[in-house]
């Protein structure tokens, strides 16, 4: 028996289309409330065309101090999944190391 799993994000736009407020809620994960963000990054990858697919989208209300940090955080993420997903564990330190390097350039080190 297969299953589905969804993950529901919802954007509310301003009259110029700028995102006021970003919504998101996923059940089957944990999350059955809905919850906000301020931020998010979305990458999809296409087998067919062999290309990354993405989508990145911030409120008005998020700082850049905070944009900073998301950043940060994001490229912690990828060196883990990279590792996860491909057992690079080298290339994933290397990735560390730039996000350790990238925190102290900033003061949240």
């Amino acid at each position: 028996m297969t299953q589905e799993s969804h993950i529901k994000i919802r954007v509310r736009l301003d009259e110029n289309k700028i995102p006021e407020e970003i919504g998101w809620e996923a059940p089957e994960a944990g999350f059955p409330e809905a919850r906000k963000a301020e931020a998010m990054m979305l990458s999809l990858w296409d087998p067919k065309e062999r290309n990354t697919l993405r989508l990145d989208l911030w409120t008005k209300e998020m700082t850049v101090e905070d944009m900073k940090q998301f950043v940060h955080q994001a490229i912690l993420l990828l060196s883990e999944t990279l590792e996860n997903a491909t057992g690079e564990k080298e290339m994933a330190e290397h990735m560390r190391d730039f996000a350790r390097w990238y925190a102290e350039e900033y003061g949240f080190a």
